[in-house]
């Protein structure tokens, strides 16, 4: 267990890849792939993209790299792509920075654990739950525990990810009925060491998202506090390295790598059967448990707008307060949108 801390930690090391970068490749059918002719008209043809390889973070398995494989939607694009497999938001937000990701998404509190590192990348687009009555993350206890309200939480041991979306919900939790970190501890685990944690009984809580959140209380855990706003957002947000976005040419061809990832999550969405199978493959887990934290998975990608960069200014300021970082984050000046305005995946016309 680590001894907790009231200072930010970084990642060990600037990449946690849970596998090795793969080039992203064709439809193993004989049939065309559902999106392998489906792009902009405008991002259809340009040859000076082609000296490009762009690696997609994929936090956690978000299936985005299964989904490149069922739907062909990169199969014409004039660029390669790879893709870097994440445990977690913090590593990935550094890899960013230092540009050995191009791309990738992550929950709410990376960008603000990041910054405050000053780390050099940018947020450039939102992920919007479809279903923002449906939890993404939550703390849970074990089966038979005692604890039914977040004050219980007090002087009890919560494994937490450090830096993660999840680190944010648990503080959220705790001011909410007036705690702070001093008043319970805080075990930084990783998702795996978190997981062997809780179901030996080492912690008393655990704050996590799905699938893992999901297949918990399968297994008989309970939820204790949902990860629902007010106190946590069901958001995650993409960010991109400085370099790829300081380049005219070589941002433009990011920004047609984003319209494409936003379409191939467009399809799985309409496709649910199809995305809890990309799921179970990527993830390694059985069908049934990625078809119970499929909600989780399905979103719109939007612009970040005015309203998400006050969220993520007030979660900043809330992990300051709470001495969980040591530097004041602007939020603004970490914000830099890709899409057009009014982009909105969920509208876009994609086939079966």
């Amino acid at each position: 267990m680590r001894k907790r801390t009231t200072r930010l930690i970084g990642a060990v090391g600037s990449l946690a890849l849970a596998s090795t970068l793969v080039a992203c490749g064709g439809s193993s059918s004989d049939t065309a792939a559902p999106l392998s002719n489906a792009v902009d008209a405008s991002d259809a043809k340009h040859p000076e993209w082609s000296k490009y390889t762009f690696t997609i973070g994929d936090n956690g398995g978000d299936g985005s790299q299964e989904l490149a494989k069922v739907t062909g939607v990169f199969d014409n694009a004039p660029y390669k792509v790879k893709f870097a497999r994440f445990t977690y938001g913090p590593p990935l937000v550094q890899a960013a920075a230092s540009g050995d990701i191009d791309l990738g998404s992550v929950g709410d509190v990376p960008p603000i654990t990041g910054a405050a590192k000053e780390y050099g990348f940018k947020v450039v687009a939102v992920n919007r739950s479809l279903a923002p009555t449906q939890s993404n993350e939550n703390i849970i206890v074990p089966k038979g525990s005692q604890l039914k309200t977040a004050a219980d939480l007090k002087g009890k041991r919560i494994a937490v990810p450090q830096g993660s979306s999840a680190h944010g919900l648990a503080l959220n939790a705790l001011k909410s009925v007036g705690l702070t970190p001093k008043d319970v501890k805080l075990v930084f685990l990783d998702p795996a060491a978190g997981a062997t944690a809780f179901n030996t009984g080492k912690v008393d809580a655990w704050s996590i998202w799905n699938p893992q959140s999901a297949i918990a209380v399968k297994n008989g855990a309970r939820i204790l506090v949902k990860g629902l706003p007010p106190i946590d957002q069901t958001s995650s947000y993409y960010v991109a390295s400085d370099t790829s976005l300081k380049d005219k040419t070589k941002r433009a061809a990011l920004t047609d790598v984003l319209k494409r990832l936003s379409r191939e999550f467009a399809w799985a969405v309409k496709n649910p059967d199809k995305y809890a199978q990309a799921l179970s493959k990527e993830q390694g887990i059985p069908l049934d448990d990625a078809k119970a934290s499929l909600a989780a998975y399905s979103n719109r990608v939007t612009p970040v707008g005015q309203s998400d960069i006050e969220l993520e200014q007030k979660l900043a300021d809330a992990f300051l307060e709470a001495g969980q970082i040591s530097k004041k984050v602007d939020v603004p000046s970490i914000v830099d949108n890709l899409l057009p305005a009014g982009y909105d995946s969920s509208k876009l016309k994609v086939t079966s």
